[in-house]
């Protein structure tokens, strides 16, 4: 690619360019990708994401397989869908006839040795130098091994000792069949891998898979690989996350204000970041992938100390001057307001840098200084005003309840004994 400072496309345009250029040479299947700079797993393969089947059916998996690789193909915002089953290669089987090996004293045992040593690369030495060492393989000449016929002039040794010919025990037929057996975690496998279509979010792509799966048979069990399940175990565990970050959050403010109502203040400007973030992503056409969930996060750290500016300010207030509160949150807005644009401007411009995506690489952590930046500008310009009315309502709140508990204990009955006395 031309340097990096003279592109005028991303590689995904590129890709997009060449695919129907390549589709019309006839004979010839391609396969486009953009792998990741860091591998999450996962096996090699023509497309970046993996989904895997297995069974200990081998029938049942390559009969499945077949019907599954067809259903994908129907399935939106998926392509470059291939599979590393081949069940076409050719194949030579040699069936021994066990009755007539055994009345002439050869074992089958015997006969597959024959077949390793001749096919193999059976090492049957080695060959020591003072500077090396190199091993010595037996095998039959190339020319040898191409020729299916060549079967016939193996001889194997029976227990009387006569050479007796391997086509004399042995029937020879040609069919097709795999060309390997792949497995994981002990068990048959095949890999179907895709890509996405521009446009198209991974989420999506997984959810439409995992629906199409649902037709396969009952013995058949199916599990995405590679990045695909990382972004899986990623999403299942970020939601528990930011919802346990929050909890700390509330908790530790709650033990700070000694109030179960200003904590919520506080964290009333959250909404607005996650709302930032998100739209940034998606105006920027960036997937909301582990590094986006990172800046989410960083987002709650960062917007919430706006909010304790002005809430510890305006608490503050209250409590030592009495001042009502709007007129307390109205003074922390403009006291704490040049600190706060500081704290959000030193943010912002260091996760600029990354937004930008400037230097080699920079494509991984990009949606993170997306999220960070989008959430910070929407925040900042939101936070000022929400906050504000937020503690003014949550204020009355606490006063109406107030007022309601003092005027339940003054109508409270006199017991008679104390009224007599």
């Amino acid at each position: 690619m031309t340097p990096r400072d003279q592109r005028t496309a991303t590689p995904e345009d590129i890709i997009e360019q060449l695919r129907p250029k390549i589709a019309a040479i006839p004979g010839v299947r391609a396969f486009f990708t953009n792998p990741p700079i860091i591998r999450i797993g996962g096996n090699q393969s023509r497309s970046l994401y993996q989904f895997t089947l297995q069974s200990q059916d081998l029938q049942t998996l390559y009969r499945s397989s077949a019907d599954f690789e067809k259903a994908m193909r129907d399935i939106p915002g998926v392509t470059d869908i291939s599979s590393d089953l081949q069940i076409n290669s050719p194949l030579l089987m040699v069936d021994i006839d066990r009755d007539l090996a055994s009345t002439v004293g050869v074992s089958a045992d015997q006969v597959e040795t024959a077949l390793f040593s001749a096919y193999g690369a059976r090492q049957v030495s080695s060959i020591y130098t003072p500077t090396n060492d190199y091993q010595v393989i037996m095998e039959l000449l190339p020319e040898y091994q191409r020729d299916p016929n060549s079967l016939n002039q193996l001889y194997v040794r029976s227990s009387t000792g006569k050479l007796i010919p391997l086509s004399a025990l042995t029937k020879m037929r040609t069919t097709v069949g795999p060309l390997q057996v792949t497995h994981l975690t002990q068990s048959p496998s095949v890999t179907v891998s895709f890509n996405l279509a521009p446009g198209v979010s991974l989420g999506d792509a997984v959810q439409r898979v995992q629906d199409a799966a649902r037709q396969l048979p009952d013995t058949v069990r199916t599990s995405f690989q590679g990045t695909a399940a990382a972004f899986q175990s990623s999403i299942s565990g970020m939601g528990l996350l930011v919802l346990l970050a929050i909890l700390v959050i509330y908790i530790t403010l709650g033990i700070l204000y000694e109030s179960f109502i200003h904590p919520i203040t506080i964290l009333s400007g959250l909404p607005s970041a996650g709302l930032g973030a998100l739209l940034t992503l998606w105006l920027f056409k960036s997937e909301l992938n582990v590094y986006s969930y990172v800046g989410v996060i960083m987002l709650i750290g960062i917007v919430k100390k706006n909010a304790i500016m002005m809430i510890d300010f305006a608490v503050e207030s209250q409590r030592t001057h009495n001042v009502p509160p709007t007129d307390a949150i109205y003074e922390a807005c403009l006291v704490r307001f040049r600190p706060i644009l500081m704290t959000t401007m030193a943010a912002l411009v260091g996760t600029l840098p990354i937004a930008l995506g400037l230097g080699a690489g920079s494509e991984a952590r990009r949606p993170l200084g997306l999220a960070v930046v989008g959430g910070l500008m929407v925040s900042q310009l939101l936070t000022l005003y929400i906050t504000p009315v937020f503690y003014i309502y949550m204020e009355q709140f606490v006063g109406l309840f107030e007022s309601k508990k003092s005027k339940k204990l003054a109508v409270q009955p006199v017991p008679a004994e104390s009224a007599t006395q």
